[in-house]
This record gives structure tokens, sequence and C-alpha cells, in this order.
């Protein structure tokens, strides 16, 4: 995969490193030549050009036609639009993804504007803030279609609603499916006749905003 990302402060030096790490193509953007020189001596120099991202010249430069995905991740969100707008319309990247520095701005960036994907940080730490608060002992062990749906796994509390009832008598939320329930070591495919005993593991995929009323099926009341 060929990965260009413009914007070379923290967010993109990361991704960039990371990226690289995990073995894809990269060209990093960045219009500050302090940063640039840094840059060049922590990534691979090649992988760095000194030059303005919302430039098309500068884009075509990094090979954007190449590219598969385009990451604008600069401090400044009419920098960011105007490249995903660039990437998307102009060269026809096939997938775009934009950082959202003011939460005031956030609904600029959507699909008319070329943004695939908007990153907000201030968004993505209210989310998992709440999101903590809800689950209690319940741990998302995987995030499936961009988050949408969870794998989840919990422990049955020993006075939770669920205990010492039949699959088949709980009213489970709409998006949600179990799919395994370990006692003893042992994995038990669940059925409408198993019956839930205290610490059990139990193993489930759920939409993302249902995760919570699962998990106060299995936890402790109150």
């Amino acid at each position: 995969m060929f990965v260009i990302i413009v914007g070379g402060g923290k967010t993109g030096s990361f991704l960039a490193g990371h990226l690289l790490q995990l073995g894809h193509r990269v060209c990093l953007i960045e219009n500050r030549p302090t940063i640039v020189e840094r840059l060049r001596r922590e990534l691979e120099p090649e992988v760095v050009l000194l030059g303005d991202g919302s430039s098309p010249s500068m884009l075509e430069k990094a090979g954007i036609r190449e590219a598969n995905v385009l990451a604008a991740v600069t401090g400044e969100d009419e920098t960011n639009l105007v490249i995903t707008t660039l990437g998307r319309f102009e060269f026809h990247v096939p997938r775009t993804i934009a950082r959202v520095n003011n939460p005031k701005n956030a609904w600029l960036f959507n699909q008319e504007m070329g943004v695939d994907i908007a990153v907000d940080q201030t968004d993505i730490m209210a989310k998992l803030i709440v999101e903590e608060m809800s689950l209690g002992d319940m741990m998302i062990l995987l995030r499936l279609r961009s988050g949408e749906y969870s794998i989840v796994e919990e422990r049955v509390d020993p006075q939770a609603l669920v205990v010492q009832k039949a699959v088949k008598e709980i009213q489970f939320p709409k998006d949600c499916t179990l799919v395994g329930i370990f006692r003893n070591d042992q994995l038990i495919i669940p059925k409408g006749e198993t019956v839930f005993q205290p610490y059990d593991e139990v193993i489930a995929i759920a939409h993302t905003q249902q995760i919570g009323q699962l998990a106060k099926l299995f936890g402790a009341p109150g």
C-alpha cells in the first residue's frame, strides 16, 4: 500500500514511522525546513519531501496518482480540507483521511468535501470516556467495520440478571449475537437451552451503540 501523508507533526511523523515498520510505502510532505531535516534523520531521507502539500504540483511530485491513501494531518483544518478535496476530485485517490483540529469544524469534514474518514481527536476521547463508563468490566477484543461493531468479552457477575436463566429467556439487544461461553476452560457453543452460570466468560458480537445494554445483562445490578 502507498500512503501519502501531509503534515509532519507528531501525528504525521508517528503515522509515517508506523506504516514504514509495517512494510508500506510512505511519502510524507512537510513545509517547515527544520522539521523536514529532523524527519529525514528519524525516518528514511527519501520518504520526506519539503513543500506545500496543498499544492497540486507538490502532490504530483509525491506520486499522488499512485497513492492508495491520502492522509491530511496538518494543524490547520482549512489546509486539510483543501488537500482532501484535491486528492478526491482532482487525483481520484481511493481513500482520504483528514484530521479535525477544531471540533466546531467537524461538520465540514464530509464526503462532499472529499473526506472519507474524519479523525476528530476530541470526539474520539469523549466517546472513549462515555464508553468506558457504560461498559463496566466488559472488554472490547476487536472492532469491526470501522468500529461499527465490536467483539466483546464479559464475565458473568454472580448477581447478574442472566444467572440461572437460559439463553432463550433473555431479551438481548437487537444487533447482538452470542459467539461462545467459556466455563472452566471449556468452550460452550450457546444454544437456546444453555443456562448462564456465575463467572461464565461470554463472547459476543454487538453493535457499538448497544454494547452498554449488553454489559448491563452480565454485570452486577445497580
